[in-house]
């Protein structure tokens, strides 16, 4: 067996890269009326996981073993509500030498966990569904849309 490794990206060379991932929480339908009207016991649900989400995407490189550490360029964090669900999407842009999958990836997922967080007192049937990355640009593989 191979013995794990960070690959070494020293070679390659630097582009813009950009990557969008995307996620939801399913909730009760008075969950995300309380979300929307600013009215859970915690506070403001979405500003928080907002912030949970730069914070994340920053962070990812000492969560994820083998994520080098970037410096990003840009986090966008944004929401949109069906009548069941908050719907969470994360772009993150850098100019490096690897990819930003994994940032955006990590963006949604503790977004995700901080609205379960801070809804879980008033709604037990919460599910966190369907993270996955949409678009990918940058380096040799150039622009992947996967939906």
């Amino acid at each position: 067996m191979e013995p794990t490794r960070m690959i070494d990206v020293s070679e390659k060379p630097v582009t813009s890269r950009e990557a969008v991932a995307k996620g939801m929480v399913r909730m009760k339908p008075e969950t995300l009326s309380m979300i929307t009207q600013g009215k859970t016991p915690k506070g403001d649900v979405l500003a928080t996981a907002q912030m949970a989400g730069f914070m994340a995407a920053k962070q990812t490189s000492h969560l994820i073993p083998m994520c080098h550490p970037l410096m990003l360029d840009e986090v966008k964090v944004e929401f949109e509500f069906t009548q069941d669900c908050v719907g969470i999407t994360a772009a993150v842009k850098c100019t490096g030498k690897t990819g930003v999958e994994m940032e955006a990836l990590t963006a949604v997922a503790v977004s995700a966990l901080t609205i379960y967080d801070m809804c879980k007192a008033v709604d037990q049937t919460m599910r966190i569904d369907a993270i996955r990355l949409v678009m990918k640009s940058g380096g040799k593989s150039g622009t992947v849309v996967l939906e």
